[in-house]
């Protein structure tokens, strides 16, 4: 899963729009970010497999960022900060904490079992992974019916439909390039590539729910 999980993002802006579209995309990937800084630290571990379908990534220790304590953790930390720091509505603080923990739920569909269960226990994963064709469908699928939902709560608001197709378009295009590179350059080249596609996607959010100008008339 990877811009799939911009599909909680994308919903819940069109659920609860107080919050910046940028804060939930950040939310989206809050648990990759802390994991991308924590494999280049040496601290969580992964390697590469070019062999094994669909993903390449061996995800071998990551308590700190992708088991489940942890991800109720960071969810709670998130919205607490967005909440105290961001002052942001109390219902929106608790969305972008929910997007959040999405993460866990939807790596949990496509994960191979590499996702503790509490820290040291059982590891679990549904293994979408090993069949690439349904797991691409499933993250376009999901971003599609995502900015459906965002366009409409947008056209309610006479918004209009420009920021969801374009915020859309771009998600999609990072899509194919993740399929299309292979996956090399060792555990500290992936935490940076994660953390420079995060990083742009969190820009673009910012471009993409920037307010339509009025027209002169």
């Amino acid at each position: 899963m990877f811009v799939g999980h911009y599909a909680a993002a994308i919903a819940a802006k069109a659920v609860e729009p107080r919050a910046p579209l940028w804060t939930y995309a950040l939310a989206a990937q809050l648990v990759d970010v802390a994991w991308g800084g924590l494999v280049i630290a040496g601290v969580e571990r992964l390697s590469l497999d070019p062999d094994l379908p669909g993903s390449a990534l061996v995800l071998e220790h990551m308590p700190y960022t992708h088991s489940l304590p942890a991800a109720v953790l960071w969810s709670v930390g998130a919205a607490a900060a967005a909440r105290f720091l961001l002052r942001l509505p109390a219902v929106a603080a608790g969305m972008l904490g929910a997007v959040v923990f999405s993460h866990w739920l939807l790596d949990l569909i496509v994960h191979r079992p590499d996702l503790a269960l509490w820290f040291g226990g059982p590891k679990v994963g549904f293994a979408l992974w090993n069949h690439p064709v349904p797991e691409q469908a499933l993250e376009i699928g999901l971003i599609a019916m995502a900015a459906a939902a965002w366009g409409w709560r947008r056209g309610v608001e006479g918004q209009g439909w420009r920021a969801p197709v374009v915020f859309l378009g771009f998600l999609v295009a990072l899509q194919i390039v993740a399929m299309l590179l292979p996956a090399e350059g060792g555990a500290a080249g992936m935490g940076l590539s994660a953390l420079g596609a995060y990083l742009a996607v969190t820009l673009a959010a910012v471009f993409a729910d920037r307010p339509r100008r009025p027209q002169a008339p």
